[in-house]
């Protein structure tokens, strides 16, 4: 059931009717396409699923290329209609010649129509190729074309409630994470919650997932005329980001610090027991800070800061004061460096 949701979510149907319009539209012009390239009508429906991509710099980004594959590939058609007749090892030379030309830079996703092309030229095109080349080229472009204007005509998508709802979303686990470890620090040990422990890779994935969307919702701004309708500052979203990713590095650290401390034997470092209170009360009014919704610079985000930092330097200044223990390497340091960091990455600007 999750899957079939996600084919039709709105974006994904809303692409649908727009790759169905230009393709409609893309066949209606076809014949009117001059000379024999009204042949071939069949292939500007082609041109214009081609060119329908989630965002408009996308679709014209992805025709051109795909035109330039094309035409590659119709060359590469001609160069061996023009040394010999086709054969098996010819045709076989020639596409290996067309996948390694996919590989010249700019190319893209039009890569796959390199040899593509060429292997329609020769097949289909046979003793006709010239006209057939025309009208191949020429309908692929008048269909590039449609799919590129109905999808900047036709609510252009913009993708930026899906980047601050991930940003906000990631902020809030990686809170939850923190206020959960901190939790485990007052538990008799080992805790009975060990969930945390086994997060890591989860807000590993979490973070791609995030820089993924950040990085769609700044390509669906380009070249689309609703930007101006929903401003927003796409540069923050990329700082915003960057510090979650540098503060889920460090949370990572500590998990795996904590979980080597609690549940693990032959670990040559521990934290000491008086540590585990004052420990506990950073770690969870960092996770507080992090869970705060709104933004950073407000009051509420200015207290949360000033608590977590106070929490921080007072355990710090706790475990100052304790007598080192022989043979052991108190874990409580590299937490404490690690909740030191975090609190850099998210200190309110001036």
């Amino acid at each position: 059931m999750a899957g079939l949701s996600a084919a039709f979510a709105a974006q994904r149907l809303q692409l649908a009717g727009k790759a169905a319009i230009a393709a409609g539209l893309a066949f209606a012009i076809a014949p009117l396409m001059p000379g024999a390239a009204s042949h071939y009508a069949y292939y500007a429906p082609l041109g214009a699923l081609v060119a329908m991509y989630h965002n408009v710099a996308g679709s014209v980004k992805q025709g051109a290329q795909a035109l330039a594959g094309l035409a590659i590939g119709i060359g590469l058609a001609f160069v061996l209609v023009s040394i010999s007749e086709p054969s098996p090892l010819t045709v076989a030379v020639f596409m290996g010649v067309g996948v390694l030309l996919g590989g010249l830079p700019g190319i893209g996703s039009g890569s796959d129509w390199i040899p593509t092309a060429a292997l329609l030229v020769l097949l289909v095109g046979g003793s006709n190729a010239e006209d057939f080349s025309y009208g191949y080229l020429v309908q692929m472009a008048a269909g590039v074309a449609v799919g590129i204007a109905v999808n900047f005509l036709i609510f252009p998508p913009l993708h930026l409630n899906a980047a601050a709802s991930s940003l906000a979303e990631l902020r809030l686990a990686l809170g939850r994470q923190l206020t959960d470890m901190g939790a485990a620090l007052k538990e008799k040990w080992p805790p009975e919650h060990e969930e945390w422990s086994r997060r890591s890779d989860e807000l590993a994935e979490a973070a791609s997932s995030v820089r993924h969307l950040v990085k769609e919702a700044d390509a669906s701004r380009r070249a689309n005329p609703r930007r101006k309708l929903h401003p927003r500052d796409v540069d923050r979203d990329y700082r915003d980001l960057r510090d979650l990713e540098r503060v889920t590095f460090h949370i990572q650290d500590m998990t795996d610090v904590l979980s080597d401390v609690i549940w693990e034997d032959d670990v040559p470092y521990a934290i000491p027991l008086q540590d585990n209170e004052p420990l506990a009360d950073a770690i969870t009014a960092t996770g507080e800070l992090l869970s705060v919704h709104a933004d950073i610079d407000d009051q509420e985000g200015a207290d949360a800061y000033k608590a977590a930092r106070t929490a921080v330097e007072a355990c710090m200044a706790a475990t100052a004061e304790r007598p080192a223990e022989q043979g052991t390497v108190p874990a409580s340091e590299s937490v404490l460096l690690s909740l030191h960091r975090i609190l850099r990455a998210l200190r309110p600007q001036d």
